[in-house]
């Protein structure tokens, strides 16, 4: 009698096993495919780094160009506009940050941002506003020839994306 009792508790074991990995199994089913989407599309990935040809920008000329379906601002400044940039005092600044800490050494007269407002996202106009620089015409944001918040709601400066010279006239962003 014994050995019924103890052969009764294996069988109830091994179904108590066999149900749970079934549905351990059944929940990663369920659960991958949510979390796999969250994983970024293949043209996002195809983007994760551009190269882009400088030499056709004239001196004072800014273009902009696609970057993660994001608008990068390329501007080639002045000896002006780098003169200016760097006398502002950072005490004057909203969000503190030197000409030279968002642009690369040997390359001071190439300024790439992207092209989103840090207030809401909208696109600024180039070479406006009160430090001509960028101005947001949705809400009245200002940023200087560096790309730098001086006036309006925008709480910090245009974002620099990662991005290295390949050579004098090619950088890749990303």
């Amino acid at each position: 009698m014994a050995t019924q009792a103890h052969h009764s508790t294996t069988r109830r074991d091994f179904i108590f096993v066999a149900t749970g990995s079934v549905a351990v199994v059944g929940a990663a089913a369920t659960v991958w495919p949510l979390i796999n989407q969250m994983n970024p599309d293949a043209s996002t990935l195809a983007m994760a780094s551009i190269e882009f040809n400088l030499g056709s920008i004239e001196e004072g000329q800014s273009v902009t160009i696609l970057w993660r379906g994001l608008p990068v601002f390329v501007r080639h400044r002045t000896q002006a506009e780098i003169d200016e940039a760097k006398a502002v005092p950072l005490s004057d600044l909203k969000d503190p940050a030197t000409d030279e800490s968002r642009t690369k050494e040997g390359h001071e007269q190439w300024l790439i941002m992207i092209a989103n407002c840090t207030h809401l996202g909208c696109i600024p106009t180039g070479e406006a506003g009160e430090f001509d620089g960028w101005a947001c015409p949705c809400h009245g944001s200002q940023f200087d020839t560096a790309g730098r918040i001086r006036k309006g709601p925008a709480p910090t400066n245009l974002v620099v994306p990662p991005y290295e010279f390949i050579s004098d006239t090619l950088v890749q962003i990303g």
